[in-house]
């Protein structure tokens, strides 16, 4: 078997694993748009008979789900914001500022990452009672001000720039603020890009946390809100489908868009020694 037929046949493997992977989204997006009850039909139709939009309006409409989306709007954005400022400048101390014990500060923190998430809760939990910040956003968005994994990634790609571009600048009278700003944040542009795209992501698609903190019905998040959505309308498949589209495009369009800096942020930050 020559080079081009086994590059044909890889290139339809692959065509044909896309094909299967991207199915159910295509399904759930014309699923979406059908008449109600006509994606309970047997067997479902694959295209809607006449396209309608009316799920989307009751959506926005009787089901209220226009504050939900702006709530989770907010928190994304401000959980992204958040977590560059805090991961970004750790990660950039931990590789090129040197002070006692950093190294094994360092060391302490991956050995965090075995730690999972939910163990910090419930402690999490008491401290914002305490502080007040329970069924507050400002009590949602404690858990994204840094990440052990955040850290890691940018302290990785950090390694990569040379240390004599940085004693440059102190040499040119540059203080460390106007030498991370101006030198070091343009070098760090992927990696940047990538963990404003893994923040946005986990904080946009949370559950646990805001359903555990965040407990008026007008400070919910879309998740919780479909989740709640669903247990009153379970036998509604469109209505469903629209909720879960209004929730996983805005991300996949935004995940598309970045897909090149992303990748490049991880491949690279991922061979720093």
């Amino acid at each position: 078997m020559n080079r081009r037929t086994v590059s044909i046949l890889l290139h339809a493997a692959l065509l044909l694993i896309a094909a299967l992977t991207l199915a159910p989204l295509a399904w759930m997006v014309a699923a979406s748009l059908m008449a109600p009850g006509e994606a309970s039909t047997f067997p479902p139709p694959l295209w809607p008979a006449q396209p309608t939009l009316q799920h989307y309006r009751a959506l926005f409409s009787g089901d209220g789900m226009g504050q939900p989306f702006l709530n989770s709007l907010g928190l994304a954005l401000g959980a992204t914001a958040l977590s560059l400022l805090f991961n970004l400048s750790a990660g950039y101390a931990f590789a090129k500022l040197r002070f006692k014990g950093r190294d094994t500060l360092f060391r302490a923190l991956l050995g965090a990452l075995v730690i999972p998430a939910q163990v910090a809760m419930l402690p999490l939990f008491l401290m914002l009672k305490n502080l007040g910040l329970v069924n507050t956003f400002a009590g949602a968005l404690v858990p994204w001000l840094a990440s052990v994994f955040g850290i890691f990634l940018v302290r990785q790609y950090a390694l990569g720039i040379p240390d004599e571009l940085i004693e440059a600048a102190r040499l040119d009278g540059a203080s460390e603020w106007r030498i991370f700003r101006s030198v070091v944040l343009p070098l760090l542009a992927p990696v940047v890009v990538t963990l404003a795209l893994l923040s946005f992501l986990g904080a946009w698609n949370d559950f646990m946390w805001p359903l555990i903190v965040l407990t008026d019905r007008e400070l919910q998040t879309l998740p919780v809100a479909l989740a709640g959505l669903s247990r009153e309308h379970v036998q509604d498949t469109e209505l469903m489908m629209a909720g879960a589209v209004l929730t996983v495009l805005p991300v996949l369009g935004l995940f598309l868009a970045l897909q090149r800096f992303y990748m490049q942020g991880l491949l690279m930050g991922s061979v720093k020694q």
